[in-house]
């Protein structure tokens, strides 16, 4: 490679990565979530690497339509991810380039329509028991014992915690929304230890270094916690988010009243863990049993 290639390609690299950082302020400005803005950073930085530094805004449409096919036929993305993709670039070249991106070939049709995996109550209960950590066990307790999306804990203050109406404030949801959700009792007495042990400044659970703990070190625990308790099912940290609305739809508790908690806009995504629950399901006998 020529030098003179090399200052085109690096010239060009700079080019591309202050437009990447002029899309990532507008989303700032526009008021995106912090996990918007990193993902849709993260797919233009893929774009990048996949083009070899060519400037986005040369890219061409037939370009884009042949690496979005890429990466569904050789790389396997699921249906989510290529929606994600695919808004991503559609906004960039709005926002950055004011140019109009005809995606609408590359919009998916038909929604994959997978149950969510879900733990027992036992299973819940044996991989909690194992973890001896304070600031661990209080993680993963409180995940499944209010329902909370594993950014929504993170953010959380010690304000944030209403002992005595046994509620948590949940501030700036998905979407923006505030909402108020359940505190159980053995969580709340697991927090309070937690709290005299650790003491933690800002937020409710920090790093070793202060500032906010990280979903991947509260990932990695999850998993460890999970072998620990010989817990075999291919479960995420969302798992007991999934499993706290089942098992309160078993117990008996009204949909709308899950769809509250969870902090749903629209019924409907409530509405899938009624497929799951045993009481609506499983508790059904098979005409060949009556």
């Amino acid at each position: 490679m020529t030098c003179k290639m090399t200052r085109l390609i690096k010239k060009g690299y700079i080019y591309l990565m202050q437009s990447i950082k002029d899309f990532v302020k507008i989303l700032v400005l526009k008021r995106y979530s912090e996990n918007t803005i990193n993902s849709y950073q993260s797919h233009l930085k893929l774009t990048k690497f996949h083009f070899e530094g060519k400037n986005l805004q040369e890219i061409k449409d037939n370009e884009l339509f042949e690496f979005i096919y890429h990466l569904v036929n050789v790389k396997k993305i699921s249906s989510s991810y290529q929606r994600q993709i695919v808004g991503a670039l559609r906004l960039f070249y709005k926002e950055v380039h004011n140019r109009s991106i005809p995606f609408e070939y590359l919009k998916i049709q038909r929604h994959e329509q997978k149950l969510p995996v879900v733990l027992s109550k036992e299973e819940v209960r044996r991989i909690i028991d194992c973890i001896e950590n304070l600031k661990h066990k209080a993680i993963i307790s409180l995940l499944y014992g209010s329902g909370l999306r594993i950014g929504e804990l993170l953010k959380l203050k010690k304000s944030d915690i209403d002992s005595d109406r046994m509620l948590i404030h949940v501030k700036g949801g998905k979407g923006k929304k505030d909402r108020y959700t359940i505190l159980s009792h053995k969580v709340l007495s697991v927090l309070r230890s937690y709290y005299l042990k650790f003491k933690p400044k800002d937020y409710l659970f920090e790093g070793q270094k202060g500032g906010k703990y990280s979903s991947e070190s509260a990932g990695q625990v999850f998993k460890r916690s999970m072998k620990k308790a010989k817990v075999n099912k291919h479960a995420t940290l969302h798992t007991l988010r999934h499993s706290f609305a089942t098992h309160l739809l078993e117990d008996g508790v009204s949909i709308v009243h899950i769809q509250k908690l969870l902090g749903h806009s629209n019924i409907k995504t409530t509405l899938i863990y009624t497929h799951i629950a045993q009481d609506s399901l499983f508790k059904i006998k098979s005409p060949l049993d009556n």
